[in-house]
Formats: C-alpha cells, structure tokens, sequence
C-alpha cells in the first residue's frame, strides 16, 4: 500500500503541473490580454488567487505521499 501512495504522489506532482500549464494558457494569461474589464478581473483572480491555492494543495499532497506521511507507521 504504501508504494502506491509514493505514486500518487508522483500522479500529484504531475497534476499540479498540468493544472498551473492549463491555467496559465487558458484561463489566465489569455484573460488578462483580452482587453476586456470583466476578463481582467477573471484572469487576475484565477492567477494570483486560485492557481497558487489548487497548485499549492496539490504539491503538498504529492510531498508528503512522497516522504511516506501517509504511512501507517508515522502514526
């Protein structure tokens, strides 16, 4: 089991990474290029506030699976 959770956390590290890629090429950046008032406002809360939180969330599930936290002997 516990090799499993070290490869969910490499599945996390992953996710995260296409989570930041897909945000930042379609939701953020071109949001913010637009022009638009309404798209300005979407695309600076999808980078500066919900990017960080999921891609932060995500990092530290994949690191602590990693380091083997999830393990039954740590408790």
């Amino acid at each position: 089991m516990d090799a499993i959770k070290k490869i969910l956390g490499i599945v996390w590290f992953a996710l995260a990474a296409v989570v930041l890629y897909y945000g930042l090429t379609v939701f953020g950046i071109p949001k913010i290029a637009s022009g638009k008032q309404e798209d300005l406002v979407f695309g600076i809360i999808i980078l500066l506030i919900l990017l960080p939180i999921i891609c932060g969330g995500l990092v530290v599930f994949g690191w602590y699976s990693l380091k083997g936290e999830y393990s039954h002997d740590n408790m």
